[in-house]
């Protein structure tokens, strides 16, 4: 939700972002280091990705800089205050004229007070009150008599264009612009955060994927073994060869060396769970991260005209695209008005104010303020000015230019549109296959389950050998990992069609505010 005061857009991220559909709330991000089990739901390790992910953290800034600069921007009309004072002391000797005469030396002090209030107003003209206004007194002797007097005024002056910069000028251009500039770091932060989030989710998947699979591969270790165990009781009565149980220790030598390399790979990955979830790695260093949940496989519910609408509208990246365009628009809209020769008008109004001291009374600062307030020394001035330039080659050319990356920006909307649109229709056909995939690799599991059942029970009659029951293991062993594989990769692919749909906080129930 987005809020607006005074015309300039107020925004502050809220620190923590709101999880709507919370499993709980977490009592601290900081780890027990005396700990050595978490359990950790998808729900929590999103909130905690919120909270301390550091590329968010650091993402978080943008917004409140690109705020900054608005607000700076606005600067260009503050209104400056300018005060002066000084004193000047002049003296002037004795000086000779033709015929032997001399004048008398002179000895003059002045003290003089301005002031001035001027600005740029929102519609590019500028306004000066009391810019020229001054007060003066001046004393002394001359030729030996003493002499006093004081002067001043005060004045406003107005110049407002009439064609260029009258529709938009720098200030406004800049203003705009950072305007635009903090929208477009909002949606940064917003991608940013549906990115990081979409591979929180994908490594958490990973993360069961990579625990099943150490499962599944002690399972091959305890088949083997136990195959091992028969076929020793049955090398000792004489009913089998010695290959045979040489071949069964070799299969349970390979599936151990399979639970090492399954355990190593999942230690991996809850180091790269680890990275997204936390800002104090050390703290968590030491802990073994247990997702809680299982890999399951829902029916997608797929609409290729739906996922297409929302790609369209919420997609970050394309906003971020349109506010490229609209920025676009803006810089062509202030290069136009360039184009126009300068047409001002102006005006100048004030008062004057004297006062020369005559028999003992004026001349002081008093008696000029006072013949100022009484407003019978008025003055005004009022007229226009026109500059043409005779080639305008500057303005001309940038005002092409603009045009031109007005045109090759919409053509980017377009193709980052298109884009979209592609890689929502492939994401929809890999889920699809993904599916047919994990239905697929299930059906071929449970016959390798069935068929290891069978195997066994004629190698106990004596119908079939160690050398098929332990192809019909490791058979039974691939096609456990390839379900628990496909399950992963199909839910990473749900991930991924939400993200390219731009719906990934609200699939998560995350609420970003602003204001």
């Amino acid at each position: 939700m987005m809020h607006f005061s005074h015309s300039l857009r107020r925004m502050r991220f809220l620190g923590t972002l709101i999880v709507l559909a919370s499993a709980g709330m977490l009592a601290c991000a900081e780890t027990n280091t005396t700990e050595k089990v978490r359990q950790l739901s998808l729900q929590e390790c999103v909130e905690l990705t919120l909270k301390h992910n550091l590329d968010l953290q650091i993402d978080r800034f943008n917004p409140e800089i690109a705020l900054f600069t608005l607000k700076a921007d606005y600067s260009a009309y503050d209104p400056n205050l300018n005060l002066a004072g000084q004193h000047d002391y002049t003296v002037q000797g004795t000086r000779l004229i033709s015929g032997g005469f001399s004048v008398a030396g002179a000895t003059t002090e002045d003290e003089a007070f301005s002031s001035g209030l001027n600005g740029l107003l929102p519609s590019g003209g500028t306004y000066s009150v009391g810019t020229g206004s001054s007060i003066r007194d001046t004393y002394g002797q001359t030729l030996g008599v003493p002499f006093e007097n004081s002067g001043g005024s005060v004045q406003m002056a107005v110049n407002q264009p009439l064609l260029r910069n009258m529709w938009i000028d720098q200030p406004r251009l800049n203003i705009r612009v950072a305007k635009n500039r903090v929208k477009y770091t909002e949606q940064a932060l917003r991608l940013q955060m549906m990115q990081t989030l979409t591979t929180l989710e994908q490594a958490f998947y990973d993360l069961i994927y990579s625990r099943e699979n150490a499962v599944v591969q002690g399972k091959a270790v305890e088949l083997a073994e136990r195959l091992v165990a028969e076929n020793r009781k049955r090398l000792e009565v004489g009913a089998l060869a010695p290959l045979d149980l040489q071949s069964a220790e070799a299969q349970a030598a390979s599936s151990r060396a399979g639970v090492i390399a399954a355990k190593s790979q999942l230690g991996t990955q809850e180091r790269v769970l680890k990275q997204l979830v936390t800002d104090q790695y050390t703290a968590w260093s030491g802990l073994e991260i247990v997702p809680m949940g299982t890999l399951s496989a829902p029916a997608p519910v797929l609409n290729l005209q739906d996922s297409w609408s929302k790609g369209l509208a919420q997609r970050a990246d394309l906003i971020q695209a349109k506010l490229d365009v609209e920025r676009a628009g803006i810089q062509l809209k202030y290069t136009r008005n360039q184009l126009f020769p300068q047409l001002d008008i102006f005006g100048t109004a004030g008062y004057n104010g004297a006062s020369t001291k005559q028999n003992g009374g004026g001349g002081e600062f008093s008696d000029a303020l006072y013949d100022i307030a009484s407003r019978n020394k008025p003055y005004y001035t009022y007229g226009g000015s026109l500059t043409f330039p005779l080639l305008n080659i500057g303005p001309r050319n940038n005002y092409k230019s603009a045009k031109a990356s007005m045109e090759q920006i919409v053509l980017t909307l377009k193709k980052l549109e298109q884009t979209i649109m592609v890689a929502i229709d492939n994401d929809i056909g890999t889920i699809r296959a993904n599916y047919d995939q994990v239905k697929a690799t299930r059906a071929a599991r449970e016959y390798e389950e069935s068929a290891l059942d069978a195997e066994q029970k004629k190698l106990e009659s004596g119908k079939s050998t160690t050398y098929t029951v332990l192809q019909v293991q490791r058979d039974l062993t691939a096609a456990r990992g390839s379900e628990i594989q496909a399950l992963d990769t199909y839910n990473k692919s749900l991930s991924q069609l939400s993200l390219d749909e731009g719906t990934t906080l609200e699939r998560l129930g995350v609420k970003l505010e602003w204001k």
